[in-house]
């Protein structure tokens, strides 16, 4: 498994002082770069009314960077179903599909869908056999009762509307992508999207619905570390336990991903990753995520027990150090979850210091390997 293939995760992450043009200008450079540097796939998020986050609509943003690249996959992780339709997103993808056929990746999430009950509380955090951490679980109560969360609702879903069951919307996808889908007698076939030629991955957090109707319509499943570390061997056991082969696997394909910093000393990387936390805090009291701070910002933060506790887990399990020490973490994720491919993403004030903290990863990572570390 030295092999592993790695992936870029770009929410294409605003930095305090600049603007969302120069993001996106940072993003379709990174990517260029991220092709150079032998990178697997390049993933664009989907996030909204986030001062600090441009990425928008993956569809657009993949279409600019598709542009500007040649070889590398790039896809969505992932497209927020909750607010969209499957017509809407085959549609999208069959048209970046039309132009650079064999290139994108479809990933599908479950956010903004039909509100869930938040989980239990678990027990205190604990190491799995390997060394890996797997902290408490976070509870999303607070975040969820946000009066930003209804006013997000309202401004991306059509007055009344309910969103769609996920797994209905799975389900819709593929058969207008093979061009199956009838109702009543009906038959819808979409121009372009239709046969197009789209990897279909699915993306989630828990061993709930995504990981179950990944693995029941054998499809690729990717695991959130990054975002919920406490409940990532929970997912990937769901989503195996599920999982029926199907015409596109044989077996269980999964990617699991993780936020990371690396330079070339331990220090430096600490000190790129010191506005991390700050910039987790804005997310989790539904503030929206702000401009991504320099170190003397973060710095400057009274840090309340509370904010402590609120970002511990993801600052916990945020990978930062030289080369090898993360990628000796990245293997740790990898063997614990028996990930086939992972995810890496990375926010850093400076756009150079993001792209040399990707560059030296893969320099790590190929040195590591017998073989480049995109996929064959």
């Amino acid at each position: 498994m030295a092999d592993t293939p790695l992936t870029v995760l770009d929410l294409v992450p605003i930095s305090s002082g600049s603007t969302a043009a120069q993001a996106l200008r940072n993003s379709v450079d990174l990517a260029q770069q991220a092709e150079r540097f032998g990178y697997a796939r390049y993933w664009f998020a989907e996030h909204h009314l986030n001062p600090g986050v441009a990425g928008t609509s993956p569809a657009v943003v993949l279409a600019l960077t598709a542009a500007a690249t040649s070889t590398i996959r790039l896809g969505s992780g992932a497209v927020q179903m909750g607010h969209r339709t499957a017509l809407s997103t085959v549609e999208e993808f069959g048209l970046l599909d039309a132009v650079h056929p064999g290139r994108f990746d479809l990933g599908l999430g479950r956010s903004g869908g039909r509100p869930r009950t938040p989980a239990p509380v678990l027990e205190p955090a604990a190491p799995v056999s390997n060394g890996l951490l797997i902290p408490p679980r976070f509870s999303y109560a607070q975040l969820l009762a946000s009066p930003r969360i209804p006013l997000q609702r309202r401004l991306l879903q059509l007055p009344n509307a309910e969103p769609q069951d996920y797994t209905e919307q799975v389900d819709d996808v593929l058969a207008l992508l093979a061009g199956t889908y009838e109702l009543n007698g009906e038959q819808a076939h979409v121009v372009p999207g239709e046969g197009a030629e789209l990897e279909l991955w699915i993306l989630g957090t828990s061993g709930g619905e995504s990981a179950t109707v990944a693995g029941h319509r054998g499809l690729r499943f990717a695991a959130n570390y990054h975002v919920s570390p406490a409940t990532v061997l929970e997912a990937v056991a769901g989503y195996r336990a599920a999982f029926r082969p199907s015409a596109v696997l044989s077996r269980p394909y999964v990617s699991v991903s993780a936020d990371v910093v690396v330079a070339e000393t331990s220090d430096a990387a600490r000190e790129l990753a010191t506005g991390y936390g700050l910039w987790v805090r804005s997310i989790r009291t539904a503030e929206g995520a702000i401009p991504f701070p320099t170190p003397e910002q973060a710095r400057a933060h009274v840090w309340s027990d509370a904010d402590r506790e609120l970002v511990a887990d993801r600052v916990d399990t945020q990978f930062v150090g030289t080369p090898t020490q993360v990628a000796d973490q990245l293997e740790l994720l990898r063997d614990a979850t028996g990930a086939d491919e992972l995810i890496v993403t990375t926010i850093t004030h400076d756009h150079a210091d993001r792209v040399r903290s990707y560059q030296l990863l893969a320099q790590e990572w190929q040195r590591r390997s017998s073989r480049p570390i995109r996929p064959t």
